[in-house]
């Protein structure tokens, strides 16, 4: 008769979140990971595999919830300009636990580029269907009259996409709230 785990899934993942967000990939050790996630060794891999796979499944998750919540601050305006207002906002404004928000997203961009297909898969999904929604609410905002009629919505979707990760960079990089704050209000008002 098999053992039952003696641990919540859902938490240990989330915990590998944190870690592999904080240090990437290379720097995690699988000895990190264990400590952190409260697990045995033999648990992480009857239950996850193995650190690699640990690591994607920890991507995707993070991905879906990350998509997911932009997504829900886009459409959470009033008007379509106000959800774009609010993403950028929320982005600028979002700080971790120790101040410096760590993204696993950009994280995995920067470590692997597209030298992991498995990463560049996940990155893929979750950057097209955050530029999808992106592209959406600007069209949204165009037909309002909220924002210029010579706006081209797909170039202004990569162009907020593009800021979306820039204000994460910075604010790895020790940007205060302020500055991107100030970063995001320079996005918007060059839609208009």
């Amino acid at each position: 008769m098999a053992r039952p785990k003696e641990f919540e899934r859902e938490a240990a993942l989330k915990e590998a979140i944190r870690i592999f967000a904080d240090h990437g990939y290379e720097g995690t050790s699988t000895d990190v990971l264990l400590q952190a996630m409260g697990i045995s060794r033999q648990s992480l891999y009857d239950t996850f595999g193995d650190k690699r796979r640990l690591y994607l499944e920890a991507l995707q998750q993070y991905m879906a919830d990350s998509v997911a919540e932009h997504i829900g601050v886009l459409n959470s305006g009033s008007s379509p300009l106000q959800g774009l207002e609010a993403a950028l906002h929320a982005m600028a404004s979002k700080r971790g636990p120790e101040g410096v928000p760590a993204c696993l997203g950009i994280g995995a961009i920067c470590e692997f580029g597209r030298s992991d297909p498995d990463v560049a898969v996940l990155t893929d999904i979750a950057g097209r269907t955050l530029l999808s929604a992106l592209e959406r609410r600007i069209k949204q905002a165009k037909t309002a009259g909220e924002i210029g009629v010579d706006v081209d919505a797909r170039t202004a979707a990569h162009f907020l996409a593009a800021t979306f990760s820039s204000i994460k960079v910075a604010a790895r990089g020790g940007a205060a709230p302020d500055v991107l704050r100030r970063i995001a209000r320079m996005a918007i008002r060059s839609l208009k």
